[in-house]
């Protein structure tokens, strides 16, 4: 046994179970009439599929659209075979003919904000912080410069879907690709979920330093909140079937008192129903759902993920782990700090990334390269309790090691395994703090565990990255669509269910 603990506390906002209703079949049928049915079943079905099947074969379609192969119509020949399959053993047909409607969870509307609440911050990104002009991370809508630093680090063929991208643009991303998506609708009469483009991380980051006050922190939510509470369809469920993207930590807006950090703006009244899409959420309210942290790759098509995942499968790595990340020097006892020493003494296993200053603020090759070459990347907390560095590691088909629950498991359910060991490892912070040796622990794990897990982290790069194509991948699901569907599907779910709401 490996002295860790991969045991991880309850989903702290699981839906509530409902009853289950078990409903007794009259079992007195006699066998003479089962074989019956049966028979008349068998007849109906394969005269449905038989009639079917000529019909189709009559459409004026080119010849390879009549064929049903599994290399020409994948979906509907296996559907078919299947079907004649459960029929010839007396099964009825359970897979539709036809792919299910793909906005069947309901459609989303967005709201068409007065600029001043997303695009005229951007045309402000000089002045959107206080050091340094924001306009290059702002850059290409939103994911930044090319990253061309990469070339001889990553396929020649994928540099281009590599960019400089910074961790607080999710809000922009989401925007551009919502614009597009194939479950809008103009008619907000017919949607299921509201759609809030307001840039609320951006428009608070100039006013979290320095001496403003916290009505500047507060001045744009307040003021969203009043232009959507006029709309007619707030009014129908008091902002229930609302969300919105805010690009950083749900801490940033969580204000209690004057003088405290960040902004108020999910504590003022009618955020209270809305949902919240957060690259960290607070584990114990259930209106915010974590997002995973943009990344720098940003496929273009199915292609380019599969021939990433390929490259990093196959990838040879020299290092047992590795840290990236720089230190907390005013942090009492700072645990990251702790992480580079042990690394450095441990040089032979452990590859480090020191990321004091602002070495790493701007994009570095060497982080993507040391994740590359590692089979394991250390996770501790960051300035909170995730950090982009998570995602970042994971992309590269490195296997994240966590010392915080918080750091993960509790934060995005949507876009990790339920299965924490199944892609990762957890040593509580204290076992490292008293002695244990992460060396120690890692090495136990066979060359067949690490490559288990190695395959389930590559298995789900597509669900950790935001594509570049304003209209998505193709068939594969990225981080964007996987965060719709849920809402889309949380939205259904509560309707159907008469959840309860705010007042």
């Amino acid at each position: 046994m490996l002295p860790v603990s991969n045991s991880v506390s309850p989903e702290p906002y699981e839906k509530p179970k409902t009853l289950e209703i078990i409903v007794r079949k009259n079992s007195f049928n006699s066998l003479n009439s089962v074989i019956q049915s049966r028979g008349w079943l068998l007849l109906t079905i394969l005269t449905i599929q038989f009639i079917l099947l000529m019909t189709l074969r009559s459409f004026p379609f080119p010849r390879r659209h009549a064929q049903f192969t599994s290399s020409s119509s994948p979906v509907l020949y296996l559907a078919l075979r299947n079907n004649l399959s459960r029929a010839a053993n007396g099964v009825s047909s359970a897979i539709p003919l036809q792919p299910d409607d793909e906005c069947g969870s309901g459609r989303v509307f967005v709201y068409n904000l007065p600029k001043t609440f997303n695009t005229e911050i951007l045309e402000q990104c000089d002045n959107l912080n206080p050091w340094s002009s924001r306009c290059n991370a702002l850059a290409n809508d939103g994911f930044g410069n090319e990253a061309t630093g990469l070339k001889g680090i990553v396929p020649d063929n994928l540099v281009s879907s590599w960019y400089w991208t910074d961790q607080f643009v999710s809000e922009i991303i989401f925007h551009n690709r919502i614009l597009n998506h194939k479950c809008r609708t103009m008619e907000a009469e017919s949607a299921t979920a509201f759609y809030i483009p307001f840039y609320a991380g951006l428009a608070v980051g100039k006013y979290l330093w320095h001496n403003y006050t916290h009505d500047d922190r507060d001045k744009h939510c307040q003021m969203m909140l009043r232009w959507v509470r006029d709309q007619p369809y707030w009014n129908r469920s008091n902002g229930w079937d609302h969300f919105i993207t805010m690009g950083r930590i749900t801490w940033d807006f969580r204000r209690s008192n004057a003088r405290d950090w960040g902004s108020s703006c999910i504590y003022m009244p009618g955020m209270r129903n809305i949902t919240r899409l957060l690259i960290e959420r607070n584990p114990w309210d259930y209106f915010d759902v974590g997002v995973p942290y943009p990344t720098g790759f940003h496929p273009r098509s199915d292609s380019d993920v599969v021939q990433w995942q390929k490259f990093v499968r196959h990838r040879q790595r020299t290092k047992l782990f590795c840290f990236a990340g720089a230190t907390r020097g005013k942090i009492k006892n700072d645990f990251r700090g702790l992480l580079l020493d042990h690394c450095r003494k441990e040089s032979d296993y452990c590859q480090v990334v020191n990321c004091g200053g602002t070495r790493c603020s701007n994009g570095t090759s060497a982080i993507i390269e040391t994740f590359l070459d590692s089979d394991f990347c250390l996770q501790p907390r960051g300035d909170s309790f995730t950090r982009r560095s998570i995602f970042d590691c994971m992309v590269a088909g490195s296997i994240p090691v966590f010392f915080w629950h918080r750091t993960a498991y509790l934060q995005y359910q949507w876009f990790l395994p339920s299965e924490p060991e199944s892609y990762s490892v957890f040593i509580h912070r204290n076992e490292v703090k008293n002695g244990t040796s992460i060396r120690e622990v890692l090495k136990k794990y066979s060359k067949d565990e690490v490559r288990k897990m190695r395959e389930k982290v590559i298995e789900y790069i597509p669900k950790l990255v935001y594509a570049r194509s304003e209209n998505g991948l193709g068939h594969i699901k990225d981080a964007f669509d996987v965060a719709m569907d849920g809402v889309l599907r949380r939205f259904k779910e509560h309707e159907d269910e008469n959840w309860y709401k705010w007042k």
